[in-house]
C-alpha cells in the first residue's frame, strides 16, 4: 500500500511539475510575442515620425511655402514658425507623429533625441520665414542632420540594435 501511495504522489508531482513548466514556457512565449509587437509598433511610429519630419522640412524649403515666425513666448531668442493652410497638414502630421513617438518609446534618451530633432526642424522652418531657401544658414542643416542621426541611434538602441556610424 505504501508503494502505491508513493507511486501516486510521484505521478501527481510529475503532473504538477509538467503543468508548471508548460505554463512557464507559455508565459515566456507570450512575453516574447508581446515584446516583438511593441518593437514593431515602436519601429513603425518612429519611422512615421522621421518621415513626417522630412516632409515638414521639405515643405519649409519649397520656394512657394508661406511661413511666418514670431518670437517664442517662453524661450527668448527662438522663433516659432507658423504655416499657411497649405503647410498646416505638414505641421499637424509632424506634431501628431511626435506625440505618438513620445507615447510608445521606452527610453527617455529617445524622447530627448526626438525633441531635439523637432526643434531643429522648427529652426529651419523659422529661418525660412525670413530667408529664401538658399539663404538658410548651413549650420541649421548641420544641426538638423546631426539631430536626425542622434534620433536614429536612440531608436536603434531602444530596439536593441547597434548605433549607426557617424556620417562624414
Amino acid at each position: 500500500m505504501t508503494a502505491s501511495v508513493i507511486t501516486g504522489l510521484v505521478a501527481l508531482v510529475g503532473v504538477a511539475l509538467g503543468g508548471w513548466l508548460s505554463l512557464r514556457n507559455q508565459d515566456r512565449i507570450s512575453e516574447r510575442e508581446h515584446q516583438r509587437q511593441w518593437r514593431d509598433i515602436r519601429l513603425s511610429v518612429c519611422n512615421e515620425f522621421l518621415a513626417a519630419n522630412r516632409r515638414y522640412v521639405a515643405y519649409a524649403l519649397d520656394p512657394g511655402a508661406s511661413i511666418t515666425a514670431i518670437p517664442h513666448p517662453r524661450e527668448p531668442g527662438r522663433l516659432m514658425p507658423f504655416f499657411n493652410e497649405t503647410g498646416r497638414p505638414y505641421k499637424e502630421a509632424l506634431e501628431a507623429s511626435f506625440t505618438a513617438m513620445r507615447l510608445v518609446t521606452h527610453l527617455p534618451e529617445t524622447v530627448r533625441a526626438g525633441v531635439a530633432f523637432v526643434n531643429c526642424a522648427r529652426e529651419v522652418a523659422a529661418a525660412r520665414a525670413t530667408l529664401c531657401e538658399a539663404d538658410i544658414p548651413s549650420d541649421a542643416f548641420a544641426r538638423l542632420w546631426s539631430a536626425e542621426q542622434e534620433f536614429i541611434n536612440a531608436v536603434r538602441a531602444e530596439l536593441g540594435l547597434t548605433a549607426m556610424p557617424r556620417q562624414p
